[in-house]
């Protein structure tokens, strides 16, 4: 369904008029699987018992989750939007983006009927190339980040370092988060929870029997802090492995609080979500204790992200002012796999990723990364390029590849940054 923009989007009536004319052809177009997402009954949001796993509800609670009650046991946090929102104009006309996948040639339209995509937006030097919405959703909505949140997770670690708030990355998470003292997680450091290399036991498969949900039994029945105690077998040495703990990056937030006495909403919201511009409020649940979900659990525009994005891009400048909002020493080492240890490199982390500082990786010579998150959220970064893509969405199951989406997601995404002349080198 087509939303009028509001004004200051578009500049002008006829950019909006503009814009109608550019999504035309698809108006009326049935979204894929948009019966058993829950369009007859108007796309309904969950409660805290489905909102996560029902497929009729998903639609609605990936872009209405901070009106869902009783989440983590906790409130919404808000993070206010900038006075002075930064510009993103759009171009004069889309690019006819194009590429190839097992012989086939596709194009935006094509993806967007193959795949559950509820947004998708391209930004290329600060522009917005593209910008599509499915299932009834539109720039108003927020849409949840899932694990894309763990990357605002170490953009605050680098900040509270820059500050002095936080004294070396190899400082024990208990010397700032004193309730961690005596569980493994306090016995770890920052740069190991930030590499996702703590060395625990942990498996994490979203079937609703592993030990993420027997994490959230334990935060459900006390707080994030005290459900660390049940992560309790160290399987490897620190700092020797990567091993996907979605319960590691809440341990980052109760550092972060500790260090600096302010939420990671409190803190984020004055040095990095106004100073880059955002347009709207952003909402990130917190636990009972007021400290934040933060190994998922925020919500934002689309948008927002891009304008995320796009200082990701600029190597954490906002380019129209100039202001250093990232410190850029800690970005490039949060994204380049270089930097890290083999192990966590593109190919050994994971058969494609590598896994850096709460941001994967990809494979090839040029310095490109990713926000991920289940169900098909995705923010791919090229700095060389200046590009960027916003990507979410409600896949049938949580890893995309699963599905076609995440091979087909891959695709489309090579095929934008060679439209641009970009090259890969693997």
């Amino acid at each position: 369904m087509l939303r009028p923009l509001p004004r200051h989007h578009c500049g002008s009536v006829k950019a909006v008029v503009a814009l109608a004319l550019t999504l035309l052809p698809w108006l009326g177009m049935a979204a894929p699987d948009e019966d058993r997402l829950g369009r007859a009954l108007g796309y309904p949001v969950g409660t805290a018992h489905n909102w996560f796993w029902q497929e009729s509800v998903r639609v609605g609670s990936f872009t209405h989750q901070a009106e869902i009650r009783g989440l983590v046991r906790g409130k919404p946090n808000a993070m206010a939007p900038a006075p002075m929102p930064l510009a993103l104009p759009r171009a004069a006309q889309e690019p006819a983006f194009r590429w190839r996948i097992d012989g086939q040639e596709l194009g935006v339209e094509d993806y967007l009927a193959r795949q559950r995509v509820m947004g998708l937006l391209v930004l290329k030097d600060g522009e917005i190339q593209l910008e599509r919405y499915q299932y009834e959703r539109g720039p108003e909505h927020r849409f949840l980040s899932n694990s894309m949140s763990k990357s605002l997770v170490s953009l605050a670690v680098g900040l509270a370092l820059q500050e002095g708030y936080l004294r070396s990355l190899d400082d024990r998470a208990d010397s700032y988060a004193p309730r961690l003292a005596g569980t493994l997680y306090g016995e770890t450091t920052v740069r190991n929870l930030l590499r996702m290399a703590s060395g625990a036991r942990f498996e994490e498969r979203y079937d609703g029997q592993d030990d993420l949900a027997r994490f959230g039994a334990a935060v459900h029945r006390g707080d994030l802090e005290s459900a660390a105690a049940v992560v309790s077998e160290r399987v490897a040495p620190q700092g020797q492995r990567f091993n996907y703990a979605s319960a590691e990056t809440p341990m980052l937030a109760a550092v972060l609080r500790g260090a600096t006495g302010l939420s990671l909403s409190e803190y984020l919201q004055s040095r990095l979500w106004q100073p880059m511009g955002a347009e709207s409020t952003a909402y990130w649940w917190s636990d009972r204790s007021g400290l934040e979900a933060a190994g998922g659990n925020f919500n934002a525009t689309l948008r927002d992200y891009a304008r995320l994005g796009w200082l990701l891009a600029n190597d954490g400048r906002r380019p129209d002012t100039g202001v250093q909002v990232l410190p850029r020493d800690y970005l490039l080492e949060a994204t380049d796999w270089r930097r890290h240890p083999l192990v966590f490199q593109p190919g050994r982390a994971t058969p494609y990723f590598g896994y850096g500082y709460q941001f994967w990786t990809f494979p090839g010579q040029a310095r490109r990364f990713a926000l991920l998150g289940v169900f098909g959220q995705m923010i791919f970064v090229d700095p060389q390029l200046r590009l960027v893509m916003v990507h979410t969405a409600v896949n049938a199951t949580p890893r995309a590849g699963q599905t076609s989406m995440g091979r087909e997601a891959d695709a489309l995404w090579r095929g934008l940054v060679s439209h641009y002349g970009g090259r890969w080198d693997r």
